[in-house]
């Protein structure tokens, strides 16, 4: 596989230092550069951008036009930006690689965001969506990135406890496994290494998404929980990142609980690298990756019902 440079890298990351620092910038400021990123974006080629209102709940798809996906395949995903922040428009193009690459149309939803929602708004809202979709015939793949990726798996744990219908896997880029303790040890060893994330910025999100709650919900370090019966998982992290301890702790606890996992540690990376898809090799392959792991769980079902 094609590498990016180390010098490359290198500024990279050095510019990431400057400007994606959550924990020194307002919540209104972080919105802001959000929607001004977005607004510079180019238009994505070769899909269809719906908006969706699911009850009060805004969203949309994205289908992928060369790819004939099937009427009753989706992608649900749940977008990262530390409760706090992440809109449809910010991800359109990641989640539109994600269409492409998987040959399957992706729903990906607005929940509610802190300050103004805090616990449990986005839980709710996440398994609210996923409802929908079983309600509407559709098998489902999860998936999500940082915090959205911990939405996704608190869904999974929530929904197998509730024994409601799980769906065909999951896949978690860089997810947060314990917003409880926060004690995974790469939160030391690899903080001068991540441009982006930092313990201090994980403990503010819990703090503003907790809001005045003052007793920590179990559901929050999903790490810490029964893993038993979950669907296979596929796992991607960097390994520059503060979180990666939380993705291993969970791939080794997943497999300790007879849950397949396929772990996917990339050198040099940092928490959602695959942001920068247009620039990074790393990111593109990483992103293949979950296109092929999407598209073999949901023939596996095709199969069986053919």
């Amino acid at each position: 596989m094609e590498k990016t440079s180390t010098e490359q890298l290198a500024a990279i990351k050095d510019y990431l230092r400057q400007s994606n620092r959550l924990d020194s910038k307002s919540i209104g400021q972080i919105r802001q550069e959000m929607a001004a990123t977005a607004a510079n974006m180019p238009s994505p080629t070769d899909v269809i951008v719906e908006r969706v209102m699911i009850g009060p709940l805004s969203g949309e798809w994205i289908i992928p036009v060369n790819s004939a996906p099937l009427a009753d395949e989706v992608i649900l995903y749940f977008h990262g930006g530390g409760f706090i922040s992440g809109t449809c428009e910010f991800y359109r193009d990641l989640v539109t690689r994600i269409a492409k690459s998987s040959g399957t149309k992706i729903l990906i939803i607005e929940y509610r965001l802190a300050p103004e929602f805090t616990y449990p708004a986005a839980n709710e809202d996440c398994i609210d969506a996923y409802l929908w979709l079983l309600a509407n015939g559709y098998n489902v793949v999860l998936g999500g990135d940082s915090v959205g990726a911990s939405l996704a798996l608190m869904t999974l744990i929530t929904i197998r406890d509730a024994g409601g219908e799980l769906p065909a896997g999951a896949f978690l880029i860089s997810p947060h496994t314990d917003l409880v303790h926060l004690d995974g040890e790469s939160y030391l060893s690899r903080a001068e290494f991540d441009p982006t994330g930092s313990i201090d910025g994980n403990k503010r999100i819990i703090d503003v998404y907790l809001g005045a709650r003052t007793e920590l919900a179990p559901i929050l370090s999903p790490l810490r929980l029964d893993l038993q019966g979950l669907p296979d998982l596929l796992v991607q992290v960097g390994d520059h990142e503060v979180l990666l301890s939380d993705a291993t702790r969970l791939a080794e606890r997943a497999q300790a609980a007879d849950v397949h996992v396929e772990l996917e540690i990339w050198e040099n990376m940092w928490s959602v690298f695959h942001f920068l898809a247009y620039m990074l090799p790393e990111a593109q392959q990483a992103i293949a990756n979950v296109g092929k792991f999407v598209r073999t769980r949901l023939d596996r079902i095709e199969q069986k019902s053919s």
